[in-house]
Order: C-alpha cells, then sequence, then structure tokens
C-alpha cells in the first residue's frame, strides 16, 4: 500500500467507528486570523494552543492546528488555524483558507492593535470589506449548489441577535462568525481617557453592528486568558463566557449579541459637527466622526517588508546555494 491508501484507510476507520463500533462525528472548525501588522497575532494563537514557542513575524500566510480531546473516548476535536501577515497588504491571500467546502465551520478572527488608533479604521474596513466580498461569493455560488447549507449559514448569522433584540433590525452582521480583538491594551491604558472613550465606544459600535464579540487583551496572563475563551469556544464548542465588561476604563469583554445601540450612546461628536458631516449609513457617520479625532494614516504595509528570501527561519541551504550561484 501506498502511503496515500493507508491514510484514506485510516480516515475511513475513524469515519466508521469508535471502540464501541458507534459512529464517531469529529468536531471540525477553521479559525482565520488577520488585522494589524506586529498587532500580536502569533502571540495569541500560541497562547490558544498552549505552545511556549517565541513568535515569529508572519511573511504571508501562515498554517497551524491544535487537537482537544472532546467527549469521554471520543475522538479528539480539530481547529485548524490560518494566519494572514503583511497587515493589510496581502489581502488576496483571503480566498485560500476560505473555501466553499469549510465556509460553514469558519471563524474570522480580526486583530485590531489599539496603539495605532490612526491605522485602526482603514485595517477594519480593507480586510472586512475584502473577506465579506469573498464569503458572499462562495454563499451565491452555495446558494444554487447547496441551498440548505447557504441557508443555515444565514439563518444562524441572523440568529446571533435575539429576535426580541432592540437592535434586531438595526445590524447587518458580517456573514460567518467574527471575534474582534484589540491587542497592546498595556499602551492603549496610557492614552488620554478621552481618547480611550472615543475608540472603545466606536469599537463596540463596529462590533455589535457586525453581529461580532470584542475582547481587549494584552500581554497579561489574565487578558490572554479572555481572548482564549472567547476563541476556545469559536474553535473547539467550549461553554460561551457569561462575563460582560463593558467600562471604558477597563478592558472591554462583550460576547456577541451582550451589546445594545442605546448603551453604547450616539456617536462622541456635537450636534453640529454631526449636522455637517451627511453620512449616508450609521456605520459611515461613526467613520467620520472617528477619522475627524484620528485622521488616516496614509500607511503601506509593504514598505518596511523585508526580503522574504532573507529571513533565516526559511533558510535551506541546497537552495540558496543555487539562488547565490544563478544571481553570481
Amino acid at each position: 500500500d501506498t502511503l496515500w491508501d493507508l491514510a484514506i484507510a485510516e480516515v475511513e476507520k475513524r469515519k466508521n467507528s469508535n471502540h464501541d463500533g458507534k459512529h464517531v462525528e469529529v468536531w471540525e472548525k477553521s479559525i482565520f486570523f488577520m488585522g494589524s501588522k506586529n498587532g500580536g497575532k502569533t502571540t495569541i494563537i500560541l497562547r490558544c494552543l498552549e505552545r511556549e514557542e517565541t513568535p515569529k513575524p508572519t511573511l504571508a500566510l501562515e498554517y497551524t492546528f491544535g487537537r482537544r480531546a472532546g467527549r469521554h473516548n471520543a475522538a479528539k476535536d480539530i481547529a485548524h488555524f490560518w494566519e494572514l501577515g503583511g497587515g493589510t497588504s496581502l489581502l488576496e491571500l483571503i480566498r485560500i483558507p476560505i473555501t466553499n467546502s469549510n465556509i460553514k465551520s469558519f471563524v474570522v478572527v480580526l486583530v485590531l492593535d489599539l496603539s495605532k488608533p490612526n491605522e485602526l479604521w482603514t485595517t477594519v474596513e480593507k480586510l472586512l470589506q475584502v473577506t465579506g466580498h469573498h464569503v458572499n461569493k462562495i454563499l451565491t455560488k452555495l446558494e444554487k449548489t447547496n441551498p440548505e447549507v447557504a441557508t443555515e449559514i444565514k439563518h444562524r448569522m441572523r440568529n446571533s441577535l435575539q429576535r426580541d433584540h432592540p437592535d434586531y433590525e438595526l445590524i447587518d452582521p458580517f456573514p460567518i462568525p467574527l471575534l474582534i480583538i484589540g491587542s497592546k491594551y498595556d499602551i492603549f491604558h496610557e492614552f488620554d481617557s478621552e481618547m480611550r472613550k472615543i475608540i472603545s465606544k466606536t469599537l463596540r459600535f463596529v462590533s455589535h453592528y457586525y453581529g461580532a464579540s470584542l475582547v481587549f487583551t494584552s500581554k497579561s496572563e489574565a487578558l490572554l486568558l479572555k481572548a482564549r475563551v472567547l476563541i476556545s469556544h469559536l474553535a473547539f464548542g467550549y461553554d460561551k463566557s457569561k462575563s460582560l465588561s463593558v467600562d471604558h476604563s477597563k478592558p472591554l469583554f462583550i460576547p456577541a449579541g451582550l451589546d445594545s445601540l442605546s448603551r453604547i450612546g450616539p456617536p462622541p461628536a456635537s450636534d453640529s459637527d454631526i449636522g455637517k458631516m451627511c453620512p449616508n449609513t450609521p456605520l459611515e457617520l461613526w467613520k467620520k466622526v472617528f477619522e475627524k479625532t484620528f485622521p488616516p494614516k496614509s500607511f503601506c504595509d509593504l514598505h518596511d517588508s523585508k526580503d522574504p528570501a532573507q529571513e533565516l527561519q526559511y533558510a535551506e541551504y541546497e537552495v540558496d546555494v543555487m539562488r547565490a550561484q544563478k544571481k553570481q
């Protein structure tokens, strides 16, 4: 038998039975991390997988996986972790991990660097627009080939908010589950309290509008644990956390569906300023108010990226010798 024959036989065996001869269902999820460059995505993934490694810079798209023992005597649950490097510079790579076959079990985690407020809105807008567009294209195809799955995904997202929630008709949930993580809270905590309030309120609105969960984290073990609780729920189906923290002077922790527009309040601007802005949607209004305080920097994530061929972590002696020879 070839290695492939053995692999196929092993998969069939696991599918069909466990020790009792009963059917075993393996929980399998895909978690896609994207967001601010150097925002701490790799650190969060390593902590979720309980790996004591030193994080390395992510060059393009990286993959790893985690396993957790589920029910007694059952197969281990699997979570596939994808990470997009380069901030907003490699958007075309988004279509690689998100496919027709895994869309039903796919989750997006958007990591935002709280210490760089002038880059926040641009990062949110670019990444969620491109990802949302790609997911919607897949769902449109699924409606023709597998309408039951497409309907199930859409219903699940609409039901992320209870039907009796006062904002049920006012929000526009992201097409698949979304978690927003604000990283580097330790630096953010040193900001002026008014700046912190504007950033916190804006991220609360964005998360609530997209039907997402929101958590602030840093290198502190206690805060990383809070982020891990939400990721473990999405990746391995662990129990949802019941805790809630909406106080702007503390790290935010808001599971999806537990916030409301009335609690968030209006955008932090005077009525006369809001009157001059002429926005078309609530999201656009919040964007204009936020960018009035934090004008977006024209930044390009590619400017400071080094040549990947020079990265030591990808060194391969034979290949490098041949490249050097060719160059010469």
